[in-house]
């Protein structure tokens, strides 16, 4: 009896699961395509934050900027109209440099 019920659905399920198992992987690398394409473009958002080449910027994570301390590194300060140009802007975070 079992073998007979083993010979009428294996041809099914065999297929079957192929199937399943490859639309689950074409799911799966379709979803980490699309975390990859919104993930870069976020990326190109936020690198467009003007805040680091400021001359209000104070490298300090407790007031990182003097004129809008809340706005600061977020993306309401791409469009600022108080940026001003730093005359030297600095090369990396004041805690990490080494030459100080």
């Amino acid at each position: 009896m079992f073998n007979l019920f083993l010979q009428v659905v294996q041809p099914i399920t065999t297929p079957l699961c192929m199937v399943s198992v490859s639309s689950l992987l074409a799911v799966f690398l379709w979803s980490i395509a699309i975390a990859t394409r919104d993930g870069i473009a976020r990326l190109k958002q936020l690198h467009q934050v003007p805040c680091s080449r400021c001359a209000y910027f104070t490298g300090d994570y407790r007031l990182k900027c003097t004129v809008h301390p809340c706005k600061a590194l977020t993306e309401d300060a791409i469009n600022c109209l108080d940026y001003e140009p730093a005359a030297n802007p600095p090369k990396c975070h004041p805690k990490a440099c080494k030459c100080r």
